[in-house]
């Protein structure tokens, strides 16, 4: 059980995807055609072997864009975590009365969106790749698609370490995800695979529950901080602001 792509979402795609790439050093793999059946555009860039996406609503109506009006802007919105069998999790976590809002199963790739009143606020993906033979398991990704190592960067960050999400209550959020992932909470932490966690914090910007920081491994950290004091991004020695949520760099 991985974390293996974090997503905000943003009312302006292109300012946000220059922000995102210019501050984190990243380039853009793939833009998914496919997310416009939900009323949105996206982009997804890798760091490392994990991926940071940018979803942003292209019409009114939007779940998407219905978050960002209840949570005063752009911000973090989605978890995806790797799991060995998507469509096991998906009967065991409906199983305990969490809604599923989509849903896909097809040879390569399977997944579940669960909706994020039942999720604490933070809308969560629970995602299995059947890679083809030949090709090395942890390097198919296809929300991604096939070529999206072209556009890998490791030299300036260099993966996902984590999710902060705050709560009214974050025990209570520390429980419900407990029970959501299958995996204990100690002291309000959940740890993933791979050194990865989600942790769980009180409210303290008045945005409400849901994504209040990502993790994300960092090589250059000075290049990292140059970059976001150029932009007025720079939140201290070890955290960068990018598409309105906070990044520490870890």
């Amino acid at each position: 059980m991985k974390l293996r792509q974090c997503v905000f979402v943003a009312a302006d795609l292109e300012a946000s995807r220059e922000e995102l790439c210019d501050i984190l050093g990243l380039d853009v793999a793939f833009r998914d055609p496919g997310v416009a059946k939900w009323g949105l555009a996206n982009v997804v860039c890798p760091t490392g072997n994990d991926f940071l996406e940018i979803v942003a609503p292209m019409q009114p109506g939007t779940s998407a864009g219905r978050y960002i009006e209840r949570r005063k802007g752009d911000g973090g919105y989605m978890v995806i975590i790797q799991v060995p069998d998507a469509r096991a999790e998906r009967a065991r976590v409906t199983g305990l009365g969490v809604r599923a809002v989509a849903q896909k199963d097809q040879p390569e790739y399977a997944y579940t969106h669960f909706h994020p009143s039942d999720t604490a606020g933070v809308l969560l993906s629970l995602d299995t790749t059947f890679a083809p033979p030949g090709v090395d398991p942890k390097l198919w990704w296809p929300p991604a698609e096939k070529d999206w190592r072209l556009h890998a960067r490791s030299d300036v960050t260099n993966g996902l370490a984590g999710v902060e999400i705050q709560a009214e209550d974050p025990d209570a959020a520390a429980a419900l995800w407990s029970r959501l992932l299958n995996r204990p909470v100690v002291d309000d932490i959940i740890r993933l695979d791979d050194e990865g966690q989600v942790r769980f914090t009180p409210i303290v910007d008045g945005r409400g529950p849901g994504v209040s920081a990502f993790d994300v491994k960092v090589v250059d950290r000075e290049r990292v901080i140059a970059a976001a004091k150029k932009r007025g991004r720079d939140r201290g020695p070890a955290q960068v602001e990018v598409c309105g949520c906070r990044i520490n760099l870890v």
